[in-house]
C-alpha cells in the first residue's frame, strides 16, 4: 500500500506552487492565452501542464508556503510573470495604435465597440489588425517562444533570487519603440489619406459646385481600405522583428 506522508505532500506542493504562480501570472497577460474567449479552466490546465514539464529542470527552494517569506515569494513570482507577459502584450499595443491612427484617418472613429481584452473602446480597424497580428503571431510560433522564455526565466531569475528590481530604462525604451513602430505601420495609410484629403481640398477650390461631403467620405474610406489591403503582406516582417525584440526584453525587464 502506498503511504504518503504530510512532509512529502508539502514538498510536492512547494515544487509546483512557485513555478505555477509565475507561469499563471504570465499567462494572465500574454497574448492568445489571456484572451477572454479562453475559459479560465483551460488557462489553469495549460499553466499546470507547462509547470509539470519544466519542474524537473529547475531548482525550487524549500520555502514554507504558509509563512511571511512564502507570501513575499508568491507576490514576487506573480509580479515577474505579469511583467514578462506585459512586454509581449505591448507588441499588440503597437498594432492597436496603428489601427487607431488608420481608422481615425479614414473617418471611422465612430465605428468602435467594446473590446473585452483591451477593457475599453476599440476601433474596428484596430480590432481587425489585432486579430490578423494574432494569427501571424501563432504562425511564427509565438506561443512556443513565450513558453521557452518562461522556462529560460527560471535560469536568469531563479525562484530563490531575493534582490531584483524593475528595469525602468528597458521599459521606457520599449514604450518609445512601440510608438515608433505603430506610427511606421500606419504610415502608408495615413500618408495616402493625407494626399487624398489635399486633393479633395484642391478640388473644392477648383470646382465649388461639387458636393465634397457627398463624395469625400466614400473616396476616403475606399482609399483607406485599398492601402490597408496593399500593406497587409508587409505586416509579417515587423511582427517577426517585434517578436524577437520582445523575447529579449521579457528577460531584461527585471534584473
Amino acid at each position: 500500500m502506498l503511504n504518503i506522508h504530510a512532509s512529502d505532500l508539502q514538498l510536492w506542493i512547494v515544487q509546483l506552487f512557485w513555478p505555477l504562480t509565475r507561469i499563471l501570472g504570465c499567462l494572465a497577460v500574454v497574448p492568445l492565452f489571456s484572451h477572454p474567449a479562453i475559459p479560465k479552466r483551460i488557462k489553469l490546465a495549460v499553466g499546470f501542464v507547462i509547470t509539470l514539464a519544466i519542474v524537473p529542470s529547475i531548482q525550487v527552494p524549500a520555502i514554507e508556503v504558509f509563512s511571511w517569506q512564502g507570501l513575499l515569494s508568491l507576490l514576487a513570482q506573480f509580479l515577474i510573470g505579469i511583467s514578462m507577459g506585459f512586454v509581449m502584450r505591448l507588441l499588440f499595443t503597437a498594432v492597436e495604435m496603428a489601427g487607431f491612427m488608420m481608422g481615425m484617418s479614414m473617418g471611422l472613429g465612430f465605428a468602435s465597440f467594446y473590446d473585452p481584452q483591451a477593457q475599453g473602446q476599440t476601433i474596428a480597424v484596430g480590432q481587425f489588425l489585432t486579430m490578423l497580428t494574432l494569427l501571424v503571431f501563432m504562425s511564427l510560433d509565438g506561443h512556443l517562444i513565450v513558453v521557452a522564455v518562461m522556462l529560460q526565466s527560471f535560469e536568469t531569475m531563479p525562484i530563490a533570487l531575493e534582490h531584483w528590481q524593475l528595469n525602468s530604462q528597458a521599459i521606457a525604451t520599449l514604450g518609445g519603440h512601440i510608438f515608433s513602430q505603430g506610427l511606421m505601420l500606419s504610415l502608408p495609410v495615413v500618408a495616402s489619406l493625407l494626399i487624398t484629403n489635399m486633393a479633395l481640398g484642391i478640388l473644392t477650390k477648383a470646382a465649388p459646385q461639387f458636393n465634397i461631403f457627398g463624395i469625400g467620405f466614400p473616396i476616403t474610406i475606399s482609399v483607406g481600405f485599398l492601402m490597408t489591403l496593399l500593406s497587409l503582406p508587409a505586416l509579417v516582417n515587423p511582427v517577426n522583428r517585434w517578436l524577437i525584440d520582445a523575447q529579449q526584453l521579457m528577460l531584461q525587464v527585471l534584473r
